[in-house]
């Protein structure tokens, strides 16, 4: 007998979700207070967890409180063998389908909202591998590990699609990036943020205008 799905929460809380190789280990958070909620549920993916990387880490905190900020609710979760999340780390084919399990039940508990993903470092090569079965309605890559990972087999995005790039990122070569999105023809707006590390260190409030100024002219209308 399969787990019962759990509902969508009407204030900010922690769950666990049923996923393909055990429990996973999801944060939802609703948009700021002081802004109009719109019909639409933003993904957060964290960086690699062999590295240390989890949905707390700071940049992922910081691109959804960004989106909050515009009315977004916001969804981060740990991959399989990640905090309190079950399984062990799958090189990334399985932290696809820990993102398809979270993104279906956000589709079945939120139908009426938009869904976008976003990601950062590995989270953004998860959330660029499944973008094209999942077709979210926005995709947002920050520091995508091209050079890192294999990225030459991704089905581009179709749909719009922001990518932010540190000049100074000492772990994803900046130039590795951008020649992956020139030779694969991508239709991607790229964001180059000048003397700016992978972590974004002293660079995160710079993060939050990048990304808000990025993605807003696709928020959805507002309810009613």
């Amino acid at each position: 007998m399969p787990a019962a799905l759990p509902d969508f929460p009407t204030d900010a809380a922690s769950l666990r979700l049923p996923g393909p190789a055990g429990a996973l280990e999801v944060m939802v958070d609703l948009p700021d207070a002081d802004v109009a909620a719109l019909p639409l549920v933003a993904i957060v993916c964290h960086p690699l967890p062999t590295e240390g990387g989890t949905m707390h880490n700071k940049v992922v905190t910081m691109a959804a409180r960004s989106l909050r900020e515009l009315g977004a609710t916001t969804v981060r979760f740990n991959f399989r063998g990640t905090g309190k999340s079950e399984g062990a780390f799958d090189e990334g084919a399985g932290e696809v389908e820990d993102l398809r399990a979270v993104a279906d039940w956000v589709r079945a508990q939120r139908p009426d909202a938009a869904l976008w993903l976003a990601g950062f470092s590995f989270g953004a090569y998860v959330s660029l591998r499944a973008a094209a079965s999942l077709q979210p309605a926005l995709l947002l890559s920050i520091a995508p590990p091209a050079g890192r990972w294999e990225f030459d087999d991704i089905e581009l995005p179709t749909m719009p699609w922001l990518v932010i790039q540190g000049e100074a990122d000492e772990i994803v070569d900046p130039q590795a990036v951008y020649d992956w999105l020139e030779r694969s023809g991508a239709q991607a707006e790229l964001v180059r943020m000048p003397d700016t590390s992978h972590f974004f260190h002293r660079k995160l409030i710079d993060l939050r205008g990048a990304i808000k100024h990025g993605v807003r002219a696709y928020l959805p209308a507002a309810d009613g």
